[in-house]
């Protein structure tokens, strides 16, 4: 094994050459207190960036092992690492074309993830990151190179060592989304949804920032609804408990109802310290659920919004190559619960209106429906099925009939306006009739097939993610912009992958059957499983869900039982 003077000889005798003579230095070199692996190095100054990882012995880095005592502490703690190290690299000045000289360290956004990007072995810390090799056209600048890799890269991975490390702050990343995690794991316990905590601030700068609003109005409970949890780290939190059952957010546009929904959407996840949203809190079976007119939906069971289509046609076993806002709503629904979604969320501004209400005037009118709207159901999902659902809405009023609690929005405040609801009710009736619906709530799994995953575009795997919204599979591109709670490009690559996987254990399993499988073979083996690049993030199992049945090749067949019926 070679050292980094040696790398460094090599690379300046490289200078002048073309630019695949970079080839030479894939393999492992000694750095000072660390390894340097070169594991792929780009064809070209355009091409992909070099693939590089750094080992760290623990006896050399020394952090104290409690950093990553279970797996939120280690999710913390190696997020706050990367973006220690992503900092420390990001002074090396560019030069060259291309791609020449940066460094790309996935290490995230607001939200703290599991990443492929930094791992923990036995023996060492690993961090995985890609590197321009810097070229003028397709000629070797040696001499940069050598800066790069044997000047900056280790005065990068000093950073990550005591006593220069700001070893309170580590702990501050791995306590907090250690607390995520605890907090969540008793919502389900204390019959609650969601959790915001006092003081949280939840408007953004804008609508493409994750920074907080400066002057943003603090979050403040609602006394009726204000409870107090415990911590292991931070001691009482008292804030918003949501319970379960059927929540209507109200208010006035522009006074922050949206706001709200999206922190809960968001909440499913841990936040980086000084975000604003860290202990904003949600089920992590929550699930965000729209309309998308066009989208692709096989095999679902609409039956129970859907049915009684003209000329016979049935809607048991479902699928349209363009659905319209009301049907792909109906099968968001459906797909959210055949995976185990327990908690639904849904915005007035982005969800068919004919699936989530029909007025007393239409029903009148209309006497041949083809529509259960989700109103006349949502009653039932929760005290049937144990589904909970929290709609914002500002022109639905018939809601307030169905609603456990309703929250107002006046200027960012949140009061709660159930009684004041509840008078109105009385006061105005809608005059709408709510009876039992023809057809029974049930959720009929599907058994994909292994041929639905196939990743090959001309005979090579092709799997790209463009943004978080965007994923090349095969010869499929997908469209995840129904998938609100995908938050990072590096999960729409991991989801990509994962469907690669389905290839092989594709074949009498359910879909839930598969994503949990999938689950276990992650939460063992680690995102390293999936693929060598560093670029990847572990996505939940509904988002992953979201892009399966978002394939136009998804071919399905429904679950039967032993007696042969779904």
């Amino acid at each position: 094994m070679n050292d980094l003077d040696a790398l460094a000889q090599i690379l300046k005798s490289l200078d002048g050459h073309g630019y695949r003579a970079y080839k030479r230095i894939e393999g492992a070199w000694v750095g000072p207190g660390f390894t340097l692996l070169v594991d792929h190095v780009q064809p070209d100054p355009f091409a992909t960036p070099t693939r590089l990882r750094v080992r760290i012995p623990h006896a050399v880095h020394r952090l104290p092992q409690e950093l990553w005592a279970n797996r939120p502490r280690r999710t913390g703690a190696l997020n706050y690492l990367l973006r220690v190290f992503k900092r420390a690299v990001q002074s090396c000045p560019g030069v060259g074309s291309g791609r020449s000289c940066q460094f790309f360290v996935d290490a995230g956004g607001a939200e703290v993830l599991e990443r492929a990007a930094a791992c923990l072995g036995p023996d060492y810390l690993e961090l995985r990151f890609r590197v321009g090799l810097p070229a003028r056209g397709r000629t070797v600048l040696g001499g940069a190179a050598a800066r790069l890799l044997t000047e900056v890269l280790p005065q990068a991975v000093g950073s990550l060592r005591r006593p220069d490390l700001d070893e309170e702050e580590a702990r501050r990343w791995a306590d907090l989304t250690e607390d995520h995690a605890h907090l969540q794991a008793q919502l389900e316990r204390l019959e609650l949804v969601a959790f915001v905590r006092d003081g949280s601030l939840l408007p953004r700068a804008s609508g493409v920032s994750d920074e907080p609003l400066a002057d943003a109005v603090p979050f403040e409970s609602p006394p009726a609804l204000r409870v107090t949890l415990d911590t292991l780290h931070h001691g009482p939190v008292t804030g918003m408990g949501l319970p379960e059952g059927v929540t209507v957010i109200t208010g006035g546009g522009f006074h922050g109802k949206t706001t709200l929904l999206e922190a809960l959407e968001r909440g499913v996840y841990p936040h980086v310290p000084g975000d604003g949203r860290e202990w904003v809190v949600s089920r992590a079976d929550a699930v965000k659920v729209r309309s998308e007119d066009g989208r692709a939906v096989t095999g679902v069971h609409l039956t129970p919004f859907v049915h009684d289509l003209p000329l016979g046609a049935s809607t048991d076993f479902f699928s349209t190559a363009d659905a319209s806002g009301s049907t792909s709503l109906a099968a968001a629904v459906q797909e959210a619960l055949e995976v185990g979604a327990r908690v639904l969320l849904l915005d007035e501004d982005t969800s068919a209106t004919n699936l989530l209400v029909r007025d007393a005037r239409m029903q009148r009118l209309v006497k041949r429906e083809t529509i259960t709207p989700l109103i006349d159901r949502v009653r039932e999902l929760h005290e049937r099925l144990g589904v909970s659902t929290v709609l914002v809405t500002g022109g639905n009023g018939d809601y307030l009939d169905v609603a456990d609690r309703v929250l107002l929005l006046e200027s960012y405040r949140v009061h709660d306006a159930t009684e004041e609801a509840r008078s109105v009710v009385r006061q105005l009736p809608t005059g709408r009739s709510v009876g039992d619906p023809a057809h029974p709530l049930r959720v009929v799994p599907r058994i994909p097939e292994a041929a639905s995953f196939d990743p090959r575009r001309g005979g090579r795997v092709k799997i790209k993610a463009q943004g978080v919204e965007t994923l090349l599979f095969g010869r499929e591109t997908l469209d995840l912009r129904g998938l609100e709670q995908l938050v990072d490009p590096s999960q729409t690559r991991a989801i990509g992958h994962l469907m690669a996987q389905l290839q092989e254990l594709a074949g009498d399993r359910t879909l839930a059957q598969l994503l949990t499988q999938l689950e276990r073979e992650l939460d063992e083996h680690g995102l390293h499983l999936l693929d060598p690049a560093p670029e990847l993030a572990r996505p939940r199992r509904y988002e992953l869900a979201g892009a399966i049945n978002r394939l136009r090749s998804l071919r399905v067949r429904p679950w039967r039982s032993e007696k042969g019926s779904p």
